[in-house]
């Protein structure tokens, strides 16, 4: 194996470990929360909680899945 293919594998797996802890941050509080404060945000779970309170869903959507634009109905109402 060549040090590049070796430096890619190593890039893909630190990615795959990225993701695992952004799924994981999604579905408990807790872990988003240590997440945000090793990048220097200090919140706790009930600040969390209200902060997303405030948002409609469509701020939430575009919080956990950035880039995609609200949904477009066909046949507006």
């Amino acid at each position: 194996m060549t040090a590049k293919n070796a430096a890619r594998i190593y890039k893909k797996v630190k990615q795959a470990q990225a993701q695992q802890e952004r799924q994981k941050a999604k579905s408990d509080p807790e872990a988003f929360i240590l997440l945000a404060k090793a990048r220097g945000y200090v919140f706790t779970v009930k600040d969390l909680e209200t902060q997303l309170g405030q948002l409609s869903d469509e701020e939430v959507a575009g919080i956990f899945n950035p880039g995609i634009g609200v949904r477009q109905h066909l046949f507006p109402r």
